[in-house]
Order: C-alpha cells, then structure tokens, then sequence
C-alpha cells in the first residue's frame, strides 16, 4: 500500500504545521545568531609547522613566506587577511580569498604555509566547517 501526498496531508493536524513552522523559524534564528565567527584581530602565518609572524590586522601589509616550493605571499588588510599568491599546483589557499572571521584558516599543503586569523570569539575554524 503506497500513501499519496494527498493521503499525508490528511493525517497533518494544525498542531504539526506550527510545530514544523516554529522548527524552521527556530533553525533559522540559530543560523544567523550563532554561526559567525568574532571579529578578528591578528594573524597568525606558520611554514613548516613554525611560527614566522604574528600581525596586527590594524595595517596593510605584505608578507613573503618561503616554502619548499618557493615564496607564498601573504596580504594583511584592516580586518581581513589572505593569500595572495603561492607556488603549489592547485591554488586552493589563494581561491579561498580574504579570510574575515576569527578561527579561519588558509592552507598551503605543498607550500607547508598556512595563515590563521585570531580573535576573541572564535566560534568555528574552517577546518572543521
């Protein structure tokens, strides 16, 4: 026996629509009020698993980092960071663009570079995103 849309409609109840209304309003207030990461307010660039500097995202700046591959450039903004050019063959780190929230993270696998923002509120990091 197959039930038709026409036959689930009639075993809803009033009770079932707000129920699945208020679940959907529920969900959405969830996402906007708590899948943001905090402001950030430094970086933090590493090659070969060391930290080579810590900036203030105060300035504009450009920072050189050398890899096994070759030179990965990295350009701070106000309030956002990211890599500008890399030698690896892929380019993910560079496709991911301006990195804007505390806890993201760039990285340059091949390279051995990474760029990490820092911040009070961190909620999430992209690598578990």
């Amino acid at each position: 026996m197959r039930l038709e849309l026409a036959d689930w409609r009639g075993l809803l109840r009033p009770g079932d629509v707000l129920v699945a209304i208020g679940g959907l309003l529920v969900c959405g207030y969830a996402l906007l009020a708590l899948w943001q990461g905090g402001a950030p307010d430094g970086a933090v660039v590493r090659a070969g698993g060391k930290v080579v500097a810590r900036v203030d995202l105060a300035a504009e700046r450009t920072i050189e980092v050398p890899g096994p591959l070759g030179v990965t450039v990295i350009e701070i903004r106000p309030g956002r960071a990211r890599v500008a050019s890399d030698p690896g063959p892929r380019q993910y780190c560079v496709r991911q663009g301006w990195l804007t929230q505390a806890g993201a993270v760039a990285i340059c696998a091949p390279n051995e570079v990474s760029l990490s923002l820092t911040g009070r509120a961190a909620d999430y990091d992209s690598l578990n995103y």
